[in-house]
């Protein structure tokens, strides 16, 4: 097999946000046709979208369970644009998005942001991917050539130029769209296309710096349809990847555009103006591919993603709980290893074991399968000493989510935090609680991270185990969507066919 080629990718000149042609439903029943981010959603709610409108989004983002899935969400896109149920805007534009309702106002804009490695300290990962959703957003990217829902990246505005405008636009101007979703929230957006204020934005943005709040695995996918793209231009032949191969559903150990045997030490921040520059280092680190300088290689769509970008020192975030459930794990078996190396307190319902979590410090997990709930506290020092990796920083290793994948997992019940061990459950506690009894297993509660907590270990360049953090509130998926391919979104001259099913 001929050596894989090895692409330059362009680099932004710092945190770049571009215009795009934003494709948008022309249906008047938005709510019908937008959805929660495709993580959030199980087989129940997908069955419930569908029922609200036959152009719900999530024939896209969720096409189904068969081979041809993916095939089949690139010609139901297809075929939504060809009928005008979906339509690209004509002008360029970066789109300033609000979420508001009982205790939510938020703020951002939404754009094409420019691709970095993590290494660039342009926008931070905090969390590791796993495998398996990176490779099935991949196939569905690669098929549909779409970014179908936007990532959410937190960076600090300071009150910056961005976040001033962003307030006079929705304080002042007539909305391009708005819905009220289900949960009483309420959606609006604008488009800003004037020369002068996407300078403002461009100039304001470059020197700052993003952290990914949401959207991992798709960041993640994001490079990996980057490198696949300048692979493919730079490449005599084309040659399996370990990309290509994570699309079909093998095992990989990177989801970044990485070379192995190469070394990028990570740059130093930039000054307020001046761009980051890639340094090589002889010292091994993390292995990725060659980095030029923007302008060396012509950037083209590959190396922008849909990204909502919200400034967290004027809207800070809601930063909610992942919980877990071990369906092979019995309740009663799980409080019988933990007693060996924690405190177990127990507590006649959930309700009364939920307020003493809410009380505790230091690592501790609330167990339960219905009825009773048990906290564990207090862990033995000397047996959690021994299982945390001394080279992580003593932030990282006091994290609830990093004790429960080093200590509680592997060392008390003799499990891996995996995709087939464990199952996790957003925010909702009782509804972990139902699924661990229908499986016959135990729910395990954990506490919210902290923000600061998690921005000063991705600070560090580390990051947390999957699944630690759920930030919001989330972009609703279905109000923006982006075309990689120019000439695939048709202008909309065909009128809107509101009941063109899938």
């Amino acid at each position: 097999m001929p050596s894989m080629a090895n692409p330059e990718l362009p680099i932004p000149g710092g945190l770049v946000l571009r215009p795009f042609h934003g494709v948008r439903f022309t249906v008047d029943d938005l709510a019908g046709v937008t959805s929660p981010p495709y993580d959030l959603i199980d087989e129940s709610e997908v069955r419930k979208l569908l029922d609200l409108h036959p152009n719900n989004v999530v024939r896209l983002i969720l096409p189904g369970t068969d081979q041809h899935r993916y095939a089949e969400a690139r010609e139901t896109l297809h075929r939504w644009l060809s009928c005008g149920v979906l339509t690209a805007d004509e002008t360029p534009a970066i789109y300033v998005y609000e979420q508001s309702g009982p205790g939510v106002l938020q703020r951002g804009i939404i754009g094409d942001v420019g691709l970095a490695a993590p290494e660039l300290r342009i926008i931070l990962p905090h969390e590791n991917v796993m495998p398996g959703p990176v490779a099935d957003r991949l196939a569905l990217m690669r098929t549909t050539q779409a970014n179908l829902e936007p990532i959410f990246l937190l960076y600090d505005g300071a009150g910056g130029a961005t976040t001033h405008l962003v307030d006079r636009i929705a304080a002042s101007r007539p909305p391009l769209a708005e819905t009220e979703t289900e949960d009483g929230v309420r959606h609006r957006l604008w488009a800003i296309t004037d020369a002068d204020e996407l300078a403002s934005v461009d100039a304001d943005l470059r020197p700052r710096q993003a952290l990914i709040a949401d959207g991992h695995h798709r960041y993640a996918t994001y490079l990996a349809l980057q490198r696949e793209h300048h692979v493919s231009v730079t490449s005599d032949a084309p040659t399996a990847t370990s990309l290509e191969s994570t699309a079909a559903g093998a095992p990989v150990t990177d989801v970044t555009p990485r070379e192995a045997g190469e070394t990028v030490r990570p740059v130093e921040a930039a000054s307020p103006g001046e761009p980051a520059q890639a340094t090589t280092s002889a010292s091994p680190v993390e292995p990725t591919g060659a980095v030029t300088p923007m302008g060396s290689v012509e950037p083209g769509p590959w190396d922008f993603g849909l990204a909502l970008l919200v400034d967290s020192s004027a809207y800070p975030p809601d930063l909610k709980a992942i919980h877990r459930v071990i369906p092979e794990l019995p309740l009663e078996e799980a409080l019988a290893k933990a007693r060996g190396s924690w405190q177990v307190h127990d507590h006649a319902d959930l309700a009364e074991g939920l307020a003493a979590l809410e009380e505790t410090s230091g690592p501790a997990y609330l167990l339960s399968a219905g009825g009773s709930a048990h906290l564990l506290t207090d862990p033995d020092p000397d047996q959690l000493e021994h299982a945390m990796p001394s080279e992580r920083s003593a932030g990282w290793r006091a994290l609830n989510t990093s004790v429960l994948a080093e200590f509680l997992l592997p060392k008390v019940w003799g499990m891996r935090d995996d995709e087939r061990s464990v199952r996790v459950v957003h925010h909702d506690p009782e509804a972990a609680v139902r699924l661990a009894r229908r499986l016959g297993g135990t729910a395990v509660l954990l506490r919210p991270l902290v923000v600061d907590e998690v921005l000063a270990v991705a600070a560090q360049g580390e990051r947390v185990p999957r699944k630690s953090t759920s930030f919001g509130p989330k972009p609703r998926t279905g109000l923006l969507l982006r075309m990689l391919t120019p000439g695939q979104a048709p202008s909309g001259e065909n009128p809107p066919a509101e009941n063109s099913g899938s």
